[in-house]
């Protein structure tokens, strides 16, 4: 079984209709990309899942959708104006721009301290020239990657505002008024969906690196006296995971341990024991959409590229074919640093009570990437089986979940197809289709990841049953049309 490459990957998306390069008529935008039919119904799904499974199916999380643009003192409090940073360097001879760490990291080199004075030291040392023309690169400086913008028509310094770098900050300037009406009691979460926009200094790896992407969010509030009372724990104590933990990288280590939430733990790998809760959550909604278990780890960022407001992070990561292992998920205790900034730039109170003492509470973040996301499942899932393409998507998941199918080109057989199509269609994305051989169709459905075939044949004439193909094994069974939702029902919920 062949696993697909990112190129791949990229053409199957493209050809097929998840996702196109945006404006591609006009020579396109680096870094852009809108989801094409599949792709809509692809990401539908999976947020779909994924506020269900955080959302909910749990007592202790509700939900909001904030705002693009907002006070642009939210980014000042949040430290984004000042930290929110990539270090740049230009050639001296095109013009061009790179991120510095990027040129290091495609010579093989290994940077252990992400500062602009390691960065030019190291250009330097190993003499890295500008990638497109072999010019001498500038010094390092820093670039801020959020998106400017103006509020009203004037474009004064007053009028500045900002596209969200993140979604996080919408919940902690809400966070009083979402404690306050819907009578929450700590620890509680707050989960988010929506746009974010980093202007990336050279966007690449198709999904992977983009400027405009979509995060779902929870900040999950607790008492920080009570960050390791987790009624919760027992979920996932049990979980394996291949850890990677920040002494073994400072020993220059690449090699993971594996090890339960439990133990990691116990042995202060992973300091409190909610932090250590929402990586066991997380994966087990990874492993419920269909990632493959054996390329996910969980890596801890070490001292020197943990972000200002972090105590504690971790990095669930991907093993991508042509990339290596790259992040699809971060998950960090925050502490009280967003609640504490936002209460000293306000001038409002942002205590809660907690057992009638005020506390500013601590916050877990577990926060992912969806278009990282879609991108692993798609490599996890795309494959060839005995020289056929297909898109092994979970049923549940799949964009298409049934394509019907009359097996010959005439009015009986089309008229029996389409009253099937009709019949589903009520109930879920379901396609039909006539054009070509039956080989044929069933070879363009498996490439997009369609679960069933209902083909219409002499023998449902004769009666009233269809023929349902399996995606992955080919396997085919016959079902009474009296009963086939019922069945159908069944076989995607598996």
């Amino acid at each position: 079984m062949k696993t697909a490459t990112l190129e791949e990957i990229t053409n199957l998306c493209i050809r097929r209709g998840f996702f196109f390069p945006s404006g591609k008529i006009y020579g396109g935008l680096s870094g852009f990309y809108d989801y094409g039919p599949l792709g809509v119904e692809l990401r539908n799904e999976i947020l779909n899942s994924w506020w269900n499974f955080f959302v909910r199916n749990r007592e202790d999380i509700v939900g909001i959708h904030g705002s693009i643009l907002t006070h642009p003192k939210t980014w000042e409090a949040s430290g984004h104006t000042e930290s929110f940073i990539d270090i740049i360097v230009k050639c001296t001879r095109c013009s061009s721009e790179f991120r510095a760490d990027h040129l290091l990291e495609d010579k093989g080199i290994k940077i252990t301290e992400l500062t602009i004075e390691n960065l030019r030291n190291l250009i330097k040392k190993h003499n890295i020239k500008c990638p497109i023309c072999k010019g001498e690169l500038s010094d390092p400086e820093p670039f801020n990657l959020m998106f400017q913008t103006y509020v009203g028509p004037k474009k004064t310094k007053a009028n500045i505002a900002y596209l969200r770098p993140e979604t996080a900050q919408l919940i902690f300037t809400n966070f009083k008024n979402i404690y306050i009406s819907m009578r929450l009691k700590l620890p509680f979460g707050v989960a988010q969906i929506g746009k974010a926009f980093r202007n990336e200094i050279s966007p690449r790896n198709f999904l992977f690196r983009v400027r405009e992407f979509e995060q779902m969010e929870i900040e999950y509030f607790v008492n920080p006296h009570k960050l390791n009372d987790c009624p919760l724990f027992n979920e996932v104590k049990d979980t394996k995971i291949n850890l990677l933990t920040a002494k073994l990288q400072e020993n220059s280590v690449e090699k993971t341990i594996e090890i339960t939430i439990e133990d990691a733990y116990e042995k202060g790998l992973i300091t409190t024991k909610w932090h250590a809760y929402w990586i066991g959550k997380s994966i087990e909604w990874m492993l419920k959409i269909g990632l493959d278990a054996t390329k996910i780890r969980v890596r801890e960022h070490m001292k020197n590229e943990l972000a200002h407001y972090a105590i504690q992070t971790f990095d669930i990561e991907y093993y991508f074919p042509d990339m290596g292992w790259k992040e699809i998920e971060g998950i960090s205790n925050r502490g009280d640093y967003d609640l504490s900034r936002h209460q000293k730039f306000s001038g409002k109170d942002l205590t809660i009570l907690d057992n009638d003492k005020k506390v500013i509470p601590y916050v877990i973040e577990p926060s992912f990437g969806l278009e990282r996301i879609i991108l692993a499942l798609l490599t996890s899932s795309y494959r060839e089986i005995d020289n056929r393409k297909v898109l092994s998507l979970k049923p549940f998941i799949a964009p298409i979940k049934a394509g019907v199918y009359p097996l010959i080109k005439k009015p009986e057989f089309i008229e029996k197809a389409r009253e099937v199509y009709y019949l589903l269609r009520e109930k879920i994305n379901v396609f039909y289709d006539e054009s070509g051989s039956i080989g044929k169709r069933y070879a363009r459905a498996d490439e997009i990841g369609v679960p069933l075939g209902i083909t219409i044949d002499g023998e449902t004439l004769e009666n009233n049953t269809v023929t349902v193909r399996f995606r992955d094994t080919k396997q085919q069974i016959r079902i009474k049309l009296d009963n086939l939702w019922e069945d159908i029902k069944k076989i995607l919920e598996e």
